[in-house]
């Protein structure tokens, strides 16, 4: 009988082991974009100067406003800048500013949502009360408040777009722990003399991050297009950054003559956002 159950845990082993490569094989297309791009844009992030040679900031005379060409497959703006360059450099901003975001919202909305879903009483109803406040603010009236206070810049911007974001962490994560908090297994480990710290982060945190790990992928996407949208505005980082909403905000006065100086960079933050959301729609399949 041992010998049957240890046939088992092997079996068992194995099929764990080749978990990651079953489903790399079973990879969807879709998905597999939406990884490359996300890849993609990090490294521009990281390394901008191996895919171009021109300066982010620094136009070259006698260049302006040039078409997509072999030379600049962009095109260039009203000072010569190269606009591939100024979306690859402007990569590291943009997801700075998210990531910061989604940081802040992640951090503050489950530690929230943690407190609240597992305290019953006045803890719970005091913290929803306040995020039902968040919640019942417009995100984009909440976020120019949040900015008039803390001051223009990527940074500033990246906070205000997290703080907007706490409410959805929150909501989510106290739900997530409630659904937990009613397992069997918690039940057990409660009636084996588990205490309430070690089976909150031993059993119900673990299992309950998930769909907040969804979330957080789905508003990685949120908050690029929020941060662009901000700067767009002339909330975020001032000229000559090449920040993806600021390259936006100074094509639209070309918009009859050098189409691709907003179509470009647009077309790049769509594109993360929908890969962003697709990457999170796959992590939410994998949610118990």
């Amino acid at each position: 009988m041992s010998s049957d159950t240890d046939l088992a845990g092997v079996d068992a082993g194995a099929g764990a082991r080749l978990s990651w490569p079953r489903r790399l094989k079973r990879l969807s297309p879709s998905l597999a974009l939406a990884w490359a791009v996300v890849a993609i844009v990090l490294l521009w992030a990281a390394l901008p100067q191996l895919f171009t040679g021109y300066s982010g900031t620094e136009g070259v005379p006698g260049e302006q406003l040039q078409a997509p060409s072999a030379e600049h497959v962009l095109g260039t703006d009203g000072l010569g800048r190269d606009v591939y360059a100024r979306i690859v450099y402007g990569a590291r901003y943009s997801l700075a500013g998210a990531f910061v975001a989604v940081t802040v919202g992640l951090l503050i909305g489950t530690l929230l949502g943690l407190v609240a879903g597992s305290r019953d009483g006045w803890a719970d109803a005091v913290i929803m009360r306040l995020v039902d406040s968040l919640l019942a603010v417009p995100s984009l009236l909440l976020s120019l408040s949040i900015i008039v206070l803390l001051g223009f810049g990527t940074i500033n911007v990246a906070i205000a777009v997290g703080a907007v974001a706490v409410a959805r962490f929150a909501r989510l994560a106290r739900s997530e722990v409630m659904r937990v908090r009613r397992s069997e297994y918690v039940e057990a480990a409660f009636g084996s003399g588990g205490t309430f710290r070690s089976v909150l982060f031993r059993h119900i945190l673990p299992n309950s991050l998930t769909s907040v790990i969804a979330l957080a992928a789905l508003q990685f996407g949120s908050a690029i297009l929020s941060i662009s949208t901000l700067g767009f505005l002339g909330y975020g980082a001032p000229p000559p950054t090449p920040e993806w909403g600021l390259l936006i905000a100074e094509g639209r006065n070309y918009l009859s003559r050098a189409w691709w100086l907003t179509a470009a960079p647009g077309f790049v933050v769509v594109l993360v956002v929908l890969s962003a959301d697709r990457i999170s729609k796959a992590i939410q399949k994998t949610a118990p």
